[in-house]
């Protein structure tokens, strides 16, 4: 049966794409395995994208020996950008169960990826990952404080948490844009609190049945998402009791509000 010319023409085009797919995506498949990038002699820190300076790569290498030396835990830190050794990194350092392999590859929105071994995992939880990967290798951070910090406050987190008896299930330290966004959900969780705690009859002080209906969302709200990350961070009281004050100053004003409309429309009818 003979074709017609739009399915010869889409043919065309299908082949032609596929063509160009495999010529694009060829160096990459040939640099996802480059041993003769990794260096002749056993180093902890491999800095093919030039991020560290010789002072920083000198320090941190000399560090992260001494932490595997006196704790078994064996931290590894790669950088790279156009270039990367791949898989081959999994010989050259013997990576197994008690590894972690810091990976920062300038390419991607967010610099850090983690390579953790297994028995990790009992001391730093899989959400400990993510939220230090969102911490130390989003742009933001990057871009206020060098992809060397990024690099250089990762790794210490790490050592940090693994010398905790128990480990760490999420990050220490509150940052300032997680401690806005707890008390933006302590202030609102007042809100919805006030709301419901209006009377709605009369001689009625506190509808308490309304508030413990909507206990759920006020509260968790403010305690799961405007105490709960501030106290697993962080144990300084301050930012604590700014959520306390925003959850009370949300409440009262929402609970109020019927009383300023009242006695608003009562001087304009006057």
């Amino acid at each position: 049966m003979q074709q017609t010319w739009p399915h010869k023409l889409f043919r065309s085009l299908a082949a032609f794409c596929l063509a160009l797919s495999l010529w694009a995506i060829a160096p990459a498949a040939g640099a996802y395995n480059n041993p003769e990038l990794l260096p002749d002699i056993q180093t902890p820190v491999i800095d093919l994208a030039e991020v560290l300076t010789d002072v920083q790569e000198n320090l941190l290498a000399e560090d992260l020996q001494q932490f595997e030396s006196e704790t078994g835990w064996k931290l590894r830190v790669l950088t790279q950008f156009d270039r990367t050794p791949g898989r081959a990194v999994k010989a050259y350092w013997g990576l197994d169960d008690r590894s972690v392999l810091l990976v920062a590859d300038q390419r991607g929105g967010n610099i850090l990826n983690f390579s953790v071994g297994r028995d990790l995992y009992d001391l730093l939880t899989r959400t400990f990952w993510v939220e230090l990967q969102t911490r130390y290798g989003n742009q933001y951070f990057v871009r206020d404080n060098g992809e060397d910090q990024s690099i250089i406050q990762s790794i210490e987190t790490i050592e940090g948490c693994l010398l905790q008896e128990g480990g760490c299930r999420v990050v220490p330290g509150l940052p300032q844009e997680q401690w806005i966004l707890t008390l933006i959900t302590s202030a609102l969780g007042g809100v919805i609190c006030g709301f419901a705690a209006i009377p709605r009859k009369p001689g009625q002080l506190v509808a308490w049945q309304w508030a413990l209906i909507f206990s759920p969302l006020w509260g968790i709200l403010f305690i799961a998402f405007g105490i709960g990350p501030v106290i697993s961070r962080t144990s300084d009281w301050i930012p604590l009791v700014r959520n306390i004050s925003a959850f009370l100053i949300g409440l009262l004003a929402a609970y109020l509000t019927p009383m300023f409309s009242q006695s608003s429309t009562s001087e304009s009818e006057t």
